[in-house]
């Protein structure tokens, strides 16, 4: 009996319709023929699901007591007996009750497949073990129920059921996934729109990633080498001189006009560790690549084109972008080159692109053979025991009245040899083989004491000896420069994959790459000077390090960045081969700079524009909103001054009344417009402590009217570290524009909460709401929504709340209140050192 197959529903989240999909698909098989059976479904009192289960054979669970209370599980052998062709297992990371057949679902899934039954089960994202991690950081809920990731991905089917997040909250709304009293606490905490969208990305890139590996799989298995063009993959051939920026901007062009296109620019490297390319250049091609959305790679290959075609057809590639050859006209008796190679054995599945640039027949040179430097003390050693060695071998044996012969002299002599070369390389063994040879003939060979040999078998032995130590010192000397050459190569790789790193998370911190520069070459200081021309005086854009010098030219190591920027390093002369690492260090340097100041010129421009226009609104504000309230001052104080009129004591108390409420409205309006000139400058300095929310919340809300807020605050609330002052200004400011947007006679609520290390208070109203395009613009300064009341104000209030928020290192942002109208979201972080209060999951969400 073969083994079953399994199809997974996958789904970003709970009520996505997963289980839905999978008694559908039953049903159709049931039409069909099929002998199909329900094992284990859970319909959660979804009404929808439960009306699928009828028509379904349903196989009865096992009931399970675990510490006085009563369970259902999947019964496994009951299905084994009744043995049908296909089996519904839902919830697949399911863990089942102590006590039962397994500890897991999917372990159970695992022997209805061994006894041949084919099984459809589903399996929500956030359940499978790799992401767990990932789930918790993003949701605040830590998974407890997971399926190993390779019992995932051994499924013969997956299917993605795909929903969007605003979608699935409407589901909920509709109570088509929850119980009324479930929904609150699932809207606010699990299923906010920013968690559903994260994990619905999870999901969708989880299962592209297994698509392509069923691609590559079943390319492998059927041995296809010919590139299906599922989508674009344009491969760009770097050989690290300047033309390669050329071709990964045509590459670039050529994405672009198709969607979905891919950029992969290789540069491949000789393994015996010999290149001609540029350090520096390689670090500026490879930031040049990431900033187009493409990737570097860096191959060892011996033979360039063979490498390139192998990675190309690895990664599927559709194109390859290399550029005209560098080489000039008789250079070509070495070869036809990479480019012609590569568009002769590319076939008919590769596009080749032969791109011209500005360097094309200039030369490229010859690649530099760059031998391990062993060290003067080694050297000498070299010499030593090679020469100076062999004459004492030769006294030692003279000694000797019984010499060992002259088969074991030679291998003597020949040890001396391989020593010389293992200490200090080639020309010290050398120089061994010939005094050997000179010794041995002189005193060891018959006649002694001459030059010649009269046995042609001692003669032979000489050559031989002399061969063998040419040879084996030849050997011994390139595997001890290998051997160097690879360790250097590997502490070169280190330093360079740090930088790619830094560049990969966008470290933009100058003075800790510098600080890295240091340590790694072991100098005294470090500087990166820059001049704005030929003539003009150097200046330090930064420096680490005692005493950094002012000019590259008072520098023990000078690394040139451009016509007008220099690395300089003071302490030792640093060896010529380590220049190769440093001028990757220094373009990484200049990188690091320009985004700095790209950064704060970027801060600036946002800052003068931000201030013209709160200038702007500003005069605009006060040509009316401030005036209006000082109007009708003006006009209560006048008529109380009048002689002409007898007000009344009621008339009095109106006008009176009047100019009250007008001072409070210009107070309002400006402790407000003082506030958001303070968030503009930086000079709100909040004076942080522990406090708990319900201390601060009910005393916001003295300005509202009274029942017009429900409040909400559990006691079990950890405390928050806010500014107090700072806080109930935010939450006051906030609830008052909920009470004004909210529709006649219905109050508005105010709940807390607490999820992983964050607080939230939530303020929620019935009113129109806000579209999503303007939900960022209500907290722009002088912005209000267009159904606004008049006179309601210059629209500073949610401004001012979101920078007071985020000056206590929290945030406030809106959202959607299902079923119509806004909540505003305030999240602030929790004090340390308390227990944090869980949230109230949905059971499905929270295992």
């Amino acid at each position: 009996m073969g083994r079953g197959t399994l199809r997974i529903y996958l789904g970003a989240a709970p009520g996505v319709g997963k289980t839905y999909a999978m008694l559908s698909e039953a049903h159709r098989r049931v039409e069909r023929g099929t002998d199909c059976v329900v094992a284990f479904v859970e319909h959660h009192g979804r009404p929808r699901t439960e009306v699928l289960l009828h028509g379904l054979e349903q196989v009865p669970r096992s009931e399970i007591t675990y510490r006085s209370a009563s369970s259902t599980e999947m019964d496994v052998e009951a299905v084994l007996q009744r043995a049908p062709a296909v089996a519904l297992v839902d919830e697949l990371a399911h863990a089942n009750v102590p006590g039962s057949r397994n500890a897991k679902r999917w372990q159970d899934v695992e022997e209805l497949l061994k006894a041949g039954i084919d099984v459809i089960s589903t399996v929500n994202i956030q359940h499978l073990e790799s992401l767990g991690d990932v789930v918790e950081s993003i949701t605040g809920v830590r998974q407890q129920e997971t399926v190993p990731d390779e019992v995932v991905r051994r499924a013969d089917q997956i299917e993605l059921v795909d929903m969007s997040p605003q979608a699935l909250r409407r589901r909920m709304a509709h109570g088509n996934i929850y119980q009324p009293d479930e929904l609150d606490a699932a809207l606010s905490n699990y299923f906010r729109p920013g968690n559903l969208t994260a994990l619905r990305e999870l999901a969708l890139l989880w299962t592209a990633d297994r698509v392509d590996e069923y691609l590559q799989q079943y390319r492998g298995e059927h041995n296809i080498r010919t590139t299906w063009q599922a989508r674009e993959r344009i491969v760009v051939g770097l050989t690290g001189g300047p033309e390669g920026r050329t071709l990964i901007r045509r590459a670039s062009r050529m994405a672009a006009k198709g969607s979905g296109s891919e950029i992969l620019a290789v540069y491949i490297a000789r393994s015996d560790g010999l290149t001609s390319a540029s350090p520096k250049e390689l670090a500026v091609q490879r930031t040049l690549v990431e900033d187009v959305g493409g990737t570097f790679h860096h191959v060892i290959g011996d033979d360039i084109p063979a490498a390139l075609l192998e990675f190309a057809r690895g990664v599927n590639a559709t194109q390859i972008v290399l550029g005209s050859s560098r080489r000039k006209t008789w250079q070509y008796i070495y070869g036809p080159g990479v480019g012609a190679t590569v568009a002769r054995e590319s076939g008919p599945d590769l596009d080749v692109h032969i791109v011209t640039h500005e360097e094309v027949a200039k030369g490229r040179g010859l690649p530099i053979a760059r031998g391990g430097r062993l060290g003067r003390v080694r050297i000498i050693w070299g010499w030593l025991v090679g020469v100076v060695g062999s004459v004492l071998l030769s006294v030692l044996l003279r000694s000797l009245e019984n010499g060992p012969g002259l088969a074991n002299n030679v291998l003597l002599f020949l040890s001396l040899t391989v020593a010389a070369a293992l200490l200090g390389g080639l020309r010290p063994a050398l120089a061994s083989a010939a005094v050997g040879v000179m010794l041995l003939n002189y005193w060891f060979t018959p006649p002694t004491r001459t030059l010649t040999v009269q046995d042609p078998e001692n003669f032979v032995a000489i050559v031989i000896f002399f061969a063998v130590a040419v040879a084996v010192s030849s050997v011994v000397d390139l595997a001890a420069r290998r051997t160097h050459q690879a360790a250097r190569l590997r502490a070169e790789s280190e330093i360079l994959s740090f930088l790619a790193g830094s560049v990969l998370r966008g470290e933009t911190a100058l003075d800790a790459l510098l600080e890295r520069v240091r340590e790694t070459f072991a100098m005294e200081s470090v500087a990166l000077l820059e001049r704005a021309g030929d003539v003009e005086p150097w200046t330090c854009a930064g420096s680490v390090g005692p005493a950094p010098v002012a000019r590259p030219d008072d520098a023990d190591v000078d690394m040139p960045v451009g016509d007008n920027m220099a690395l300089a390093l003071s302490g030792r002369v640093l060896p010529a081969e380590d220049r190769r690492v440093l001028g990757a260090f220094a373009a990484q340097a200049a990188v690091v700079l320009d985004r700095q100041r790209l950064v704060w010129e970027a801060e600036q421009a946002r800052r003068l524009a931000e201030g013209n226009r709160i200038r702007t609104a500003l005069l605009a504000a006060v040509s009316h909103d401030l005036r209006t309230p000082l109007a009708g001052i003006k006009a209560a104080v006048s008529s109380l001054r009048s002689d002409d009129v007898a007000w009344s004591p009621e008339d009095e108390a109106e006008l009176l009344e009047g100019i009250e409420d007008g001072a409070d409205r210009l107070d309002h309006l400006v402790g407000n417009l003082l506030d958001m000139s303070r968030l503009q400058t930086g000079t709100v300095t909040p004076l942080i402590r522990e406090i708990d929310l319900d201390e601060v919340v009910p005393m916001a809300l003295g300005g509202v009217p009274e029942g017009s807020v429900d409040l909400d605050i559990p006691e079990t609330l950890p405390m928050v570290a806010v500014d107090p002052g700072l806080l109930e200004r935010v939450v006051a400011n906030v609830v008052e524009n909920a009470v004004k947007y909210s529709p006649g006679g219905e109050p508005i609520v105010v709940a807390a909460s607490a999820l992983g290390g964050r607080v939230e208070l939530r303020v929620v109203d019935r009113g129109r709401g806000v579209p999503d395009e303007a939900k960022e613009r209500i907290f722009e300064p002088f912005q209000r929504y267009g159904d606004a009341p008049r006179g309601a104000g210059v629209g500073l209030g949610l401004a001012v709340s979101r920078g007071f928020a985020e000056a206590m290192g929290g945030t406030l942002d809106a959202e959607d209140t299902p079923g119509g109208g806004l909540t505003m979201v305030l999240t602030l972080a929790a004090a340390p050192g308390r227990a944090e209060a869980r949230a109230a999951l949905p059971a499905e969400a929270a295992s």
